[in-house]
């Protein structure tokens, strides 16, 4: 998955009335929001766990783990991207995200 560069680590403090521009309801908004972090959550965590079952051998123990420079490196990029809920909140701002009413 693709970050953007733009968007910040922090959370940032909103107006409400930014919300409900497309939906007309700022719950609604939220809600769409909440269900595009836990798809780019989903997505985050099935790319982490690819790169890191590299590193990882059928003979392996709890014990017998060790880790290697990469594989820290690898988990240290995926602590430092924005949390989810960030991605997906700026993501709805810019009219990036493709929603529709279950009414329709």
């Amino acid at each position: 998955m693709e970050i953007k560069k733009n968007i910040p680590n922090n959370t940032v403090t909103r107006k409400l009335v930014d919300f409900d521009h497309e939906t007309g309801n700022v719950y609604k908004s939220i809600n769409v929001i909440a269900r595009r972090a836990n798809q780019i959550a989903s997505e985050l965590k099935s790319e982490l766990n690819r790169k890191l079952a590299d590193f990882s051998s059928p003979t392996d123990g709890m014990e017998e783990t060790f880790e290697n420079r990469e594989q820290i490196e690898i988990s240290r990029y995926y602590e430092r991207l924005p949390k989810p809920v960030i991605i997906a909140t700026e993501e709805y701002l810019d009219d990036e995200i493709y929603f529709r009413d279950g009414k329709e």
